[in-house]
């Protein structure tokens, strides 16, 4: 989102800790009793920030392209420089920032959000708005690359997962409430004070992470191990394409929503179907994360079929809101939990090691996301997004099915 979405389970027994911080002290050490919520919920917030100003325009894009003087498709694409940005440098930063002290770097990335949509809601020039989003891009790579590994370090070992799945909620809540609230704005004091309006909320989201977030220092030169090399663990491979697969899926359905809804008859419920969206999204949170930590197959292959089934029921011609609600809760109910899920997923398989390809793969896919949907809307029309969407779940669903032992397994070990 970038990007990024999603629960930690820690290395496989085989790779040995390698890229660990340069000392625990006690102020570091991992805690043994309740979770430390005001840290989390922090953290949470800074998820939500990054998928908010990334995915803000898709709420606005109507009002952006004829402010911008651009076509729908060109004002897509600011989502899309987005998650190229995001997806391109997570690899290069994650390897240039290992040395710094980790608050610093998640600081850093926030006030980027705040100056980028400062920008952006400033901005008439096209390209000088395409260069702060790919600016917020690069932060978001840096917010990702640290979000999961502060989540693991703030909680006791038996509730890893669900500090990470606080964590990682804000991700579906940003797309699925933040969203519908920012086009809510958007119509009502328009899309240029609402991004105003987000960059006042990251300001005072530093404050709080200041405040309330401890301190870790970075990894020791030469610690780590090369991040590439997760790659041939087994179970990473599965597990990332399940991430492309359905990142793609939804971020083409997602980027063009408004396009999609405006042909169904629908344009003036846009708010509200995402509104909707949102609802579900939450239920699926709360559902993922009670069961995450003992339920992760089975979760993941729910995910998956609930999107898949409710693209088919938007494959129908001429479905309006009968069809397009239903197909929406169960989208929503999807979505909600999925970051969570796949982030166990690709921790349990390849350790800290895997989460910058992780990074990389979900915003990388969200980019081609925003591109495809764009060629698709002028090609086919958005009659075509659910059909792909379709496409693109059905083997995902089967790599899921089939990595029984690794990547999606029925049980897994618990955080040492």
């Amino acid at each position: 989102m970038s990007m990024s979405q999603m629960s930690q389970t820690g290395r496989p027994t085989d790779v040995p800790p390698t890229d660990t911080p340069r000392r625990e002290t006690h102020a570091t050490a991992r805690p043994r009793g309740k979770l430390p919520l005001s840290p989390l919920l922090a953290l949470a917030t800074a998820a939500f920030m990054a998928i908010l100003t990334e995915a803000l325009p898709a709420g606005v894009l109507p009002e952006m392209a004829r402010d911008l003087s651009v076509g729908e498709s060109a004002a897509g694409q600011t989502l899309t420089v987005y998650a190229i940005a995001t997806g391109l440098t997570a690899l290069p930063v994650v390897a240039a920032t290992a040395a710094w002290r980790r608050k610093r770097l998640v600081l850093a990335a926030v006030v980027t959000f705040a100056v980028a949509n400062t920008v952006t809601a400033l901005s008439s020039d096209y390209p000088l708005t395409m260069v702060f989003r790919a600016a917020a891009g690069v932060a978001a790579a840096v917010l990702w690359a640290e979000l999961v590994g502060y989540a693991r370090r703030l909680a006791p070992p038996h509730l890893v997962g669900r500090a990470i799945a606080i964590t990682m909620a804000g991700v579906p809540l940003a797309l699925s409430l933040g969203i519908p609230l920012g086009t809510l704005l958007g119509g009502l004091v328009g899309w240029r004070a609402t991004f105003a309006l987000v960059s006042v909320v990251s300001l005072g989201l530093a404050v709080w992470i200041a405040v309330s977030v401890p301190d870790h220092p970075g990894r020791r030169p030469g610690a780590r191990e090369p991040v590439l090399g997760a790659l041939r663990l087994p179970g990473v491979v599965p597990v990332l394409f399940v991430v492309a697969a359905y990142v793609l899926a939804h971020n083409i359905l997602y980027t063009y929503v408004a396009a999609f809804l405006d042909a169904r008859g629908m344009g003036g419920a846009r708010d509200t179907v995402l509104l909707v969206l949102g609802v579900a999204s939450v239920v699926g949170i709360a559902v993922t994360g009670a069961l995450v930590d003992r339920r992760l197959r089975a979760l993941t292959i729910a995910s998956t079929a609930v999107f898949l089934v409710a693209a088919a029921l938007l494959t129908a011609p001429g479905g309006g809101a009968a069809l397009v609600y239903p197909a929406v809760v169960l989208w929503g109910l999807g979505w909600g939990g999925v970051s969570t899920l796949l982030q166990t997923a690709v921790a349990g398989a390849g350790g800290d090691r895997a989460q910058p390809l992780l990074v990389t793969t979900w915003n990388s896919f969200m980019a081609v996301g925003g591109a495809a949907g764009g060629v698709l809307l002028d090609a086919a029309g958005p009659g075509s997004f659910p059909w792909t969407v379709l496409a693109l779940l059905v083997p995902a669903l089967l790599v899921v099915a089939g990595a029984r032992t690794h990547g999606f397994p029925a049980t897994r070990a618990r955080e040492q």
